[in-house]
C-alpha cells in the first residue's frame, strides 16, 4: 500500500511540474510571467516599452557579488546541452544586476524584443543562465534555470500588444 501511495504522488508531482504554464496578467503593468520556484523569467510593457526579467531567489556567491553580467538564453536546448552560442543560445552583454531579495536583470528594447520572440517560439523549452567569459576561452555559467514554454506565445503577445 505504501509503494502505490508513493508511487501517486510521484505521479501528481510530475503532473504539476509538467502542467506550469504561462500567466498574463493585466493590471496597470501587463505582465506575462513563469516561475519555476528558483527563479522567475518575465516579459513586461512599462512605460509603453518592453522590458525582460529574469529574477533569480538564491543566486550563486558569483553572481551574488557581481556588478555586472551577460544573460544566455536557448530554446528547446538538446537535451545536456549547455549554454553556447554554436548551440544556439542569444546573449545579453553587460547587464547591471539588481540585488535585493536575489539578484536580477532587466533588459529593454530590442533584445527584449528579440528574447520574447524566441520564447514564443520555443516548443517546450526556454534555459536561461548568467554567464561570463573565462579569461582563456568559454563561458562560465551561473544559475541555470529551465522554464516551461507553455502558453508564452499567447502571454507574451498580449504584453506586446500594449507596448505598441
Amino acid at each position: 500500500m505504501l509503494r502505490v501511495i508513493s508511487a501517486f504522488l510521484v505521479l501528481a508531482l510530475a503532473t504539476t511540474a509538467g502542467a506550469a504554464e504561462w500567466t498574463y496578467e493585466d493590471g496597470s503593468v501587463p505582465i506575462a510571467y513563469l516561475d519555476n520556484g528558483s527563479a522567475q523569467f518575465q516579459f513586461a510593457c512599462r512605460g509603453g516599452d518592453l522590458a525582460m526579467g529574469f529574477w533569480v531567489r538564491s543566486p550563486h556567491q558569483q553572481v551574488a557579488g557581481a556588478s555586472s553580467m551577460n544573460l544566455a538564453i536557448t530554446p528547446d536546448p538538446a537535451e545536456g546541452a549547455g549554454v553556447s552560442a554554436a548551440g544556439g543560445s542569444s546573449f545579453a552583454q553587460e547587464i547591471p544586476l539588481i540585488h535585493s531579495d536575489g539578484t536580477s536583470m532587466i533588459v529593454r528594447g530590442p533584445v527584449a524584443r528579440q528574447w520574447a520572440r524566441i520564447t514564443q517560439g520555443a516548443k517546450a523549452t526556454i534555459h536561461i543562465a548568467y554567464v561570463r567569459s573565462k579569461s582563456r576561452g568559454g563561458l562560465e555559467v551561473f544559475d541555470s534555470n529551465t522554464f516551461g514554454a507553455k502558453g508564452s506565445s499567447a502571454a507574451i503577445e498580449r504584453v506586446l500588444d500594449r507596448c505598441g
